[in-house]
């Protein structure tokens, strides 16, 4: 048996640069990190020639074809295999309509997986790369790229799109005070809405020539973002994060909504500096950027389920190999 662990993200700054219908016209780039909550993937063989795929559900096949879970199927076509497999996916959260990059991290973990059962050792930018194939060129999905890079790589990340193609992933390196004061002032609150995100997405896609000055300018964002992190100025990151929401709201019209609007009121009323929906928005987690000492009258004026988390330093990685060989 084999697991792989791959960890989930928040997006911080540059969202929407990462169609390539608009970077390979503009170039983009993102400010992400992962987070310490994963999705899970076991892999194993079977003493018969079925395919087992568990999840919130189970099915149990004689074909690749008949697999219902997209994602899995995909990834079993892109590795080659075809009989024999027993797969399951476990999260730390609700994978439906999370806004925290759960089906990029689902497709990652899933690929490395299967690499690792074939004795292959692949790196995180093919396993990132392909990904993006099978969920953009195969499922046709209306995303962008950010989610299966910083999957993949994991950490506090600034990632560039090219307009030929290529993406540069760099870490971001901050020293101990300023991440120590990241993890302590970002909060993540689960709103109660789950949403699919396909919606939202297809819209802002459509949208991208009209709002070229916006996602102009959410990339400037990001790129200031990345500068203010390396030289310590921590507070400004709350300050950008509530600029960046405003902006990000008018990329499509359901990203936020009246009970969201509500809720980031509420926050920033009773303390909070900025913060934003995660993902595509419409539901999902409210992430945001409050100082220490007023966080539990935010905690007390919102009354939602909280994420406790931190920054998690790698991205998908395999924590249990065991190939028994006779």
């Amino acid at each position: 048996m084999i697991i792989v662990q791959t960890p989930l993200r928040v997006s911080l700054f540059g969202g929407g640069t990462d169609f390539p219908t608009y970077y390979n016209a503009h170039g983009g780039c993102v400010l992400s990190f992962t987070i310490d909550k994963y999705i899970f993937v076991t892999i194993k063989k079977r003493f018969d020639d079925l395919l087992r795929v568990g999840y919130t559900r189970t099915e149990m096949t004689e074909s690749i074809d008949e697999i219902e879970h997209e994602l899995i199927r995909e990834s079993l076509r892109k590795t080659g295999f075809d009989m024999g497999l027993e797969i399951t996916t476990m999260g730390d959260i609700p994978s439906a309509g999370s806004g925290l990059g759960s089906s990029s991290t689902v497709t990652v973990g899933a690929l490395h997986a299967m690499y690792t059962q074939m004795g292959e050792i692949v790196p995180a930018e093919r396993l990132a790369r392909e990904a993006c194939e099978i969920e953009i060129d195969v499922l046709g999905k209306p995303i962008g790229i950010q989610d299966q890079y910083i999957a993949a790589f994991g950490g506090l990340r600034f990632m560039e799109f090219q307009t030929n193609g290529e993406v540069f992933v760099d870490r971001v390196e901050i020293n101990e005070k300023t991440q120590r004061a990241l993890n302590q002032n970002l909060m993540l609150f689960f709103t109660g809405i789950t949403r699919k995100s396909a919606k939202i997405l297809k819209e802002q896609k459509s949208n991208i020539d009209q709002r070229l000055a916006i996602l102009g300018q959410l990339k400037e964002m990001a790129q200031v973002a990345r500068r203010d992190l390396v030289t310590g100025k921590i507070d400004t990151i709350g300050e950008l994060l509530h600029e960046s929401w405003q902006m990000k709201k008018q990329l499509a019209s359901t990203i936020s909504n009246g009970a969201i609007d509500d809720m980031y009121t509420q926050a920033r009323e009773a303390g909070a500096i900025g913060g934003k929906i995660t993902g595509a928005g419409g539901g999902g987690f409210l992430l945001l950027y409050c100082p220490y000492e007023k966080q539990e009258i935010v905690r007390d004026a919102l009354g939602l389920q909280e994420l406790p988390f931190k920054i998690e330093r790698d991205g998908s990685k395999v924590i249990f190999n065991y190939n028994r060989s006779y």
